[in-house]
């Protein structure tokens, strides 16, 4: 069983825009493939069809349009993870484009934050915003100027905003809905791996363990997590967060979520562990790493919430939840429950997919690409730094 999405790409684009989503077309699908070649599992001629699929069209780069998962970063990021010398022109001038977008991006967030207005989730998450375009600049060239720019964004990101109101709230917090869209109601606190602070969190946390730190980095590090804190809801032995959380909830302390959430890379325990993880393994905090590894111990350990996962894909499902678990694994002790954990985990995952199948989508989030990659995992390629888990 590898999930691996059909060879030849379509000759015309099954959507608008399908060349140039990591997330639904062509990149992530590519992903897949590339992969497969460079475990000698596929052919290069594959994935050449697949690249050239991505560019048949023109690319899109504009700033207010594209981020790491539409656009020009996407169609880079496939091509990067390729390591394939035919791309190396393509990517150049997909870079140069790159270079402009985060720069527009970034002046327009510094204005934002220069009169004290809260930011979209677009500006900063991983999906869409300038966290997502981070980690592109990380995983493509490891260092440099406009890397620093964007974490030095993020640091400021941090530092709370006083509303018109008089109310103090993190500088994260969204003025839009969960929906990422404008909210009339005090906008909320999203703290998932996709589209809340953890996305932040984890690409500050990777940056230091490169090696690569602005002033007030661990700083930044050390406050998100201690926002994360205060957010644990459920026990010592079995904590939990909030997916999201409202203005009312943040005065009153009381939360409309009654329990833990879906295990999942996007929003849940599983994507929080990771960031929390990764955050206590650059700032050396011990007592920090085993509480995350405990909590996605707990988690996975749980039927009820495995009971909660629907669906085989990356994302929101069991593909994102095995993958998850097997990085935080992978810098956990040896003898660590997750580790013990993992081989029932991968079992239990071949079984959901032997009763309900693979999913009906090719793409990379929620379709077959995304399920290739987690149960055949290619280390060289990188490919889960779009995920901000390769740490």
């Amino acid at each position: 069983m590898t999930g691996l999405p059909p060879g030849p790409p379509p000759r015309s684009e099954p959507a608008p825009g399908w060349n140039q989503s990591l997330s639904t077309g062509a990149p992530g699908i590519a992903l897949a493939h590339i992969a497969a070649a460079r475990a000698g599992d596929g052919d290069w001629k594959t994935v050449h069809g697949w690249a050239a699929a991505m560019t048949r069209a023109s690319v899109l780069a504009a700033p207010d349009a594209c981020g790491l998962f539409h656009g020009a970063p996407a169609v880079a990021f496939a091509l990067h993870a390729a390591g394939h010398p035919a791309y190396a022109e393509a990517l150049d001038i997909l870079d140069a484009h790159i270079a402009a977008v985060t720069r527009t991006r970034l002046r327009a967030a510094h204005a934002r934050i220069d009169v004290e207005q809260l930011p979209r989730l677009r500006e900063f998450d991983l999906i869409s915003g300038l966290t997502g375009l981070g980690a592109y600049l990380l995983h493509r060239h490891g260092e440099g100027e406009l890397l620093e720019e964007v974490l030095a964004y993020l640091v400021r990101l941090v530092r709370p905003i006083r509303t018109d109101s008089g109310e103090v709230l993190p500088g994260w917090w969204s003025s839009d809905g969960p929906d990422g869209r404008p909210c009339s109601e005090g906008g909320h606190g999203n703290l998932g791996i996709a589209h809340g602070v953890s996305g932040p969190l984890a690409l500050l946390a990777t940056a230091m363990r490169h090696g690569i730190i602005v002033s007030g980095q661990a700083e930044a590090v050390a406050q998100i997590s201690a926002w994360l804190d205060d957010l644990r809801r459920g026990t010592p032995e079995a904590p939990w967060w909030p997916e999201t959380i409202s203005r009312a909830e943040r005065r009153t302390g009381a939360l409309r979520q009654p329990g833990p959430g879906r295990p999942s890379w996007c929003y849940g325990t599983p994507g929080l562990a990771r960031a929390q993880q990764l955050a206590a393994l650059a700032l050396e905090d011990e007592a920090r790493r085993r509480r995350a590894e405990e909590a996605l111990a707990v988690c996975i350990g749980d039927p009820g919430q495995l009971d909660s996962v629907t669906d085989a894909s990356l994302c929101h499902g069991w593909a994102g939840l095995l993958h998850t678990v097997r990085a935080v694994a992978a810098e956990a002790p040896p003898d660590s429950p997750l580790a013990r954990r993992l081989p029932t985990l991968r079992r239990q995952f071949e079984e959901f997919i032997r009763q309900h199948g693979m999913p009906d989508d090719n793409g990379l989030l929620e379709g077959r690409a995304g399920v290739h990659l987690a149960i055949n995992p290619c280390s060289s390629v990188g490919w889960d730094a779009c995920l901000l888990l390769a740490g």
